[in-house]
């Protein structure tokens, strides 16, 4: 990861991802129990109010222009389908995570396939309304930052 020179220390501690869901059971038992997302904490209020918030380990927020955006989505499914928001989920087994969130309710979009930045991702549209990506990388970081159009800016 590249800092800038000047930077202080990231002030920022937690990406938290907020996500209504109409049917709250479903798209807790798919995250939670399918997925394999820890359960951190539980809140209910009044008026039957209830939040999760489940464990996704590291985050980043992927900032992609729309050039990006449209070729991601050939690269993965071979048409364009993304929403401006797509959440991705890296996985050690992208083939069979995809299978148990099939099961589970969630519509495949496009099977896992191999990028050109050597992940196996899959596209799901999935409980919430989310449409997912499921990842994983087949290569070590150091050799995938050898491969063309990989790097860092800054």
């Amino acid at each position: 990861m590249t800092k800038h020179p000047t930077s202080p220390a990231t002030p920022v501690r937690q990406l938290r991802l907020v996500v209504e869901a109409e049917d709250y059971e479903a798209a807790l038992a798919f995250y939670r129990d399918v997925l394999g997302l820890p359960e951190q904490a539980a809140f209910s209020g009044g008026d039957g109010a209830r939040v999760t918030i489940l464990d996704a380990g590291r985050a980043t927020l992927e900032i992609a222009n729309p050039a990006q955006k449209v070729m991601i989505d050939e690269v993965e499914v071979g048409r364009q389908v993304a929403p401006k928001i797509r959440v991705a989920f890296e996985v050690d087994d992208a083939k069979g995570t995809t299978e148990r969130l099939v099961s589970a309710g969630a519509t495949e979009v496009a099977p896992p396939t191999v990028t050109p930045w050597e992940s196996l991702n899959s596209r799901l549209d999935a409980p919430a309304d989310l449409h997912i990506t499921v990842f994983q990388e087949l290569r070590p970081q150091e050799e995938r930052e050898a491969l063309d159009g990989f790097g860092t800016e800054g």
